[in-house]
């Protein structure tokens, strides 16, 4: 007699489908802030109704390079100068400082580059919808503005290595925090999210037994989850990040369960943009940027500017 086979239930296989999606996209884009954080006790077994713990506040600094597979130095005596462009207005990641030149994590970093490069760098300010026209007609070497890759994008420049993502988050009150979310602990939970978001598809695939509420903006969405009207909000993490340490947010909120970043959602992450077939540069940037995060300037720079972690 043959074997009988077991038949799961639709939501079994997707806290299954969860479980394995979202442990690929940490290990493919987490591995190596994990190697950077403190050594994390072992999770304990989930149950079927969480205890809420409150939020422990380690600083995870995200990375995206693998120790073991160090770059070999390029060839840089062709590069003499990279000219950078960046945009205007994007704090903390780009803005103009007290003194009138560009500022924020995203100037430091580039700075920190042309440091491991050996060569002169400039950093010049525009309009984040002229960075690609600027870059194609040879005004700057490289864009590094917070610029997601796109398959868009990436018919018209290159790009290096991701240098970090926008993971996704959950948020709720801080008398109601998880330490973990999976899709069968929001079972019948009032979850908040943008319209038409890639936020709100996710939670449409993953959360299916959640019940979700649409806002039309950040501001309807956190108002919602501060007065208490749901119970979560789930969001892009580095905004929420801000608000969380911010004014705003009447210190009524913290981050619950850790980050999402499937890409197929999320995007594949910042690069820095080239032009097309510059492949020196390219090469030339993603031996320094390993070279910022082995020397531990990446994570530096990463602590400066995010006092709460969005990872």
């Amino acid at each position: 007699m043959a074997p009988s086979r077991q038949v799961k239930s639709p939501k079994i296989v997707r806290s299954a489908l969860f479980g394995l999606t979202t442990g690929l996209c940490l290990l493919a884009g987490l591995t190596a802030a994990e190697a950077q954080a403190p050594a994390k006790q072992p999770p304990a077994a989930p149950q079927a109704s969480p205890r809420v713990a409150p939020q422990a506040a380690p600083q995870a600094v995200p990375g995206f390079w693998d120790p073991r597979r160090r770059p070999e130095r390029p060839d840089l005596s062709r590069l003499t100068v990279i000219r950078f462009l960046t945009e205007t207005d994007y704090p903390p990641f780009n803005y103009t400082g007290a003194d009138g030149n560009p500022a924020g994590f995203n100037v430091d970093l580039a700075r920190s580059l042309c440091d491991e490069i050996k060569v002169t760098c400039t950093v010049q300010m525009r309009r984040f919808e002229t960075l690609v026209d600027a870059l194609t007609s040879n005004r700057g070497d490289a864009i590094i503005a917070s610029m997601a890759v796109s398959p868009q994008l990436r018919a018209r420049v290159d790009f290096t290595d991701p240098y970090y993502r926008v993971p996704a988050r959950f948020a709720s009150r801080k008398d109601a925090v998880m330490p973990e979310i999976r899709p069968e602990y929001l079972e019948g939970k009032k979850v908040g999210v943008i319209a038409g978001s890639a936020h709100e598809a996710y939670l449409k695939a993953m959360f299916t037994d959640a019940e979700l509420h649409a806002y039309p903006n950040d501001e309807a969405l956190r108002t919602a989850l501060r007065k208490g009207e749901v119970d979560f909000i789930f969001g892009d993490a580095i905004s929420l990040a801000f608000w969380i340490n911010g004014t705003d947010s009447g210190d009524c909120c913290a981050f619950s369960g850790g980050p999402f970043v499937e890409s197929r959602f999320f995007g594949e992450g910042i690069g820095i943009a080239v032009r097309k077939g510059n492949d020196v540069l390219r090469q030339a940037l993603n031996w320094a940027l390993f070279r910022v995060w082995e020397k531990g300037r990446y994570t530096d720079l990463w602590l400066r500017y995010f006092s709460v972690s969005p990872f």
